[in-house]
């Protein structure tokens, strides 16, 4: 879950990729009704109950009401989903949600959903995916930070927050280096990449200051306030106290944290997934299964 373009279909892919390499039985399984394209076809797909193109077409629906009127439709038929999870009780599922942030931190739409889910004895982890360029801007970045801690008070399910598209940033958490060639690379591309990179990333390239956002420091909100203006109109001063208000509140609840996701790096990918795993103690009540292919020994 998390906030449309955060990278979360992307997130279920390279999971999937991930968990089929190690050997492990995976399902893909999409709640989102307006949904086109995947990389892996969904195993379960809400699309074959109600799709929201219906929905907008024949009750005259805008896209949000239309999707908050696809998922009450799918809790009133609860059934059907209870009968496509059944045959893969044991198995690993991967829920693709929709992208309206809505949905886990105003309606009790999904919040209903995840007890549903546990009374069929499902354990279950809720992934808030923000994407990294949200540290580009600190009010935007604390806004994602509000609303993951907004889905995890709702949703009240074991949660980790990841934060996506690491493989945008230069240093330690991204893929490659600055000044590291690509094949085919001319020199005026390469240079032409280094500013935009500069651009886009020069307030956080040092690790040191990348730690404050993966553990959410609430001084940065302070600090950018205290630098807009050397004489702060009262207008100023009122959205200070606002801001710190925020930050109070942040710093109290001490909730959220990010994980870094790099999809170009296995253990990154590895590290988020056992995290995951710790969470809802996946694999701890299963009972060891005879692997689908035999192998006969001389």
């Amino acid at each position: 879950m998390g906030p449309a373009g955060s990278g979360k279909s992307t997130y279920c892919a390279t999971m999937m990729t991930h968990c089929q390499a190690a050997g492990r039985k995976v399902h893909l399984v999409n709640l989102d009704p307006a949904a086109e394209h995947f990389e892996y076809e969904p195993t379960i797909d809400i699309r074959e109950l109600i799709t929201l193109e219906d929905v907008m077409e024949e009750l005259d629906y805008g896209p949000n009401g239309g999707l908050i009127y696809c998922l009450e439709f799918l809790l009133n038929n609860i059934e059907w989903l209870e009968e496509e999870i059944g045959s893969y009780d044991d198995d690993y599922l991967i829920i693709d949600c929709p992208g309206q942030i809505e949905l886990y931190t105003h309606f009790p739409i999904m919040r209903r959903l995840c007890e549903q889910l546990g009374r069929w004895n499902m354990a279950i982890c809720g992934v808030y995916c923000l994407e990294s360029q949200f540290i580009e801007d600190k009010s935007k970045y604390f806004s994602g930070v509000l609303s993951a801690m907004s889905a995890m008070v709702n949703l009240e399910i074991s949660h980790i927050n990841v934060m996506t598209k690491m493989d945008l940033v230069q240093g330690d958490y991204g893929n490659r280096a600055a000044d590291e060639d690509i094949e085919g690379e001319t020199e005026s591309e390469k240079k032409k990449r280094q500013r935009k990179k500069r651009a886009q990333m020069e307030r956080v390239m040092v690790e040191r200051e990348m730690d404050r956002y993966l553990e959410p420091d609430p001084l940065l909100i302070a600090e950018e306030a205290g630098a807009l203006e050397e004489k702060p109109s009262a207008w100023t001063l009122k959205f200070q106290a606002l801001n710190q208000a925020i930050v109070q509140l942040i710093d109290d609840y001490s909730m959220v944290s990010f994980i870094p996701l790099n999809i170009t790096d296995e253990e990154s990918v590895e590290y988020v997934l056992s995290s995951v795993d710790h969470a809802m103690q996946y694999g701890e009540d299963l009972e060891p299964k005879e692997p689908d292919d035999k192998v006969e020994y001389d």
